[in-house]
């Protein structure tokens, strides 16, 4: 297992504080939330966790890992998963290709001329089929649904068998039917498989049924943390969410 955790970390942009000396740490074998109004921090959050962004102060951990200068690629390698707000897969590659270049063992010469491990084609054939998506492997990316397109760069996150799997609004412009799918997945690879999830999303009702620990920010600050109950009732996340 996982743990990450932050110690002081702070990002401006421009003066605008984003993110503020935030120490916080996540259960390790979980499903985390993290949920707070629109520009609370969550994603500038989950950029500099993954090293897509750096930060102007404070550290990242892995376990006991300092890795706040780690590029995002070693980030990945050291145990780290992550999804995107707005989907990133690659539009003219088919949905087989989109999980092996995932794996980035295959160089991308390699994979258009149709080399590739077999053993990695085979994990990909399996985690589509864990998705409903085996039956459009041939497909390419641009033409699915932009659910089945969050399904995918799901799939493809977890084709490095990633210890901790941050997601970024999974349930954002999904239907019902599939925000479902994707719950009832995070619980399986959770429950049965002991991967922890840190997950940022709007959908109330999705993060209170699903996250057994949540973390709220405001302003790019963490002011409550606890189980959904304990958040639902805290007065600093119903003034921070309501103004009441």
């Amino acid at each position: 297992m996982t743990t990450l955790s932050t110690r002081g970390l702070t990002r401006s942009f421009g003066g605008v504080v984003a993110v503020s000396d935030v120490s916080v740490a996540f259960l390790d074998g979980k499903v985390n939330g993290l949920i707070g109004p629109n520009g609370s921090g969550k994603t500038t959050f989950f950029n500099l966790v993954t090293g897509m962004i750096r930060p102007d102060s404070g550290r990242v951990l892995i376990d006991s890992t300092d890795v706040t200068r780690w590029s995002p690629h070693r980030i990945a390698h050291a145990g780290l998963g992550r999804t995107f707000q707005l989907c990133r897969v690659f539009p003219r590659m088919s949905v087989l290709e989109n999980m092996l270049v995932a794996v980035r063992r295959t160089r991308l010469r390699e994979l258009l001329g149709g080399v590739a491990g077999r053993a990695d084609v085979l994990r990909a054939r399996e985690w589509l089929a864990r998705v409903g998506l085996d039956h459009l492997e041939r497909a390419e990316a641009r033409d699915l649904s932009f659910g089945q397109q969050k399904l995918l760069e799901l799939a493809a996150a977890l084709m490095a068998e990633p210890a901790l799997v941050l997601l970024d609004e999974p349930a954002g412009g999904v239907n019902p039917a599939l925000t479902e799918r994707i719950a009832d997945l995070v619980r399986e690879l959770n429950v049965r498989e002991g991967r922890t999830f840190l997950v940022v999303e709007h959908n109330m009702e999705l993060v209170m049924s699903l996250c057994d620990h949540i973390v709220v920010f405001d302003r790019g600050s963490p002011i409550a943390a606890g189980t959904p109950s304990e958040v639902r009732s805290d007065q600093r996340v119903l003034e921070a969410y309501l103004g009441v």
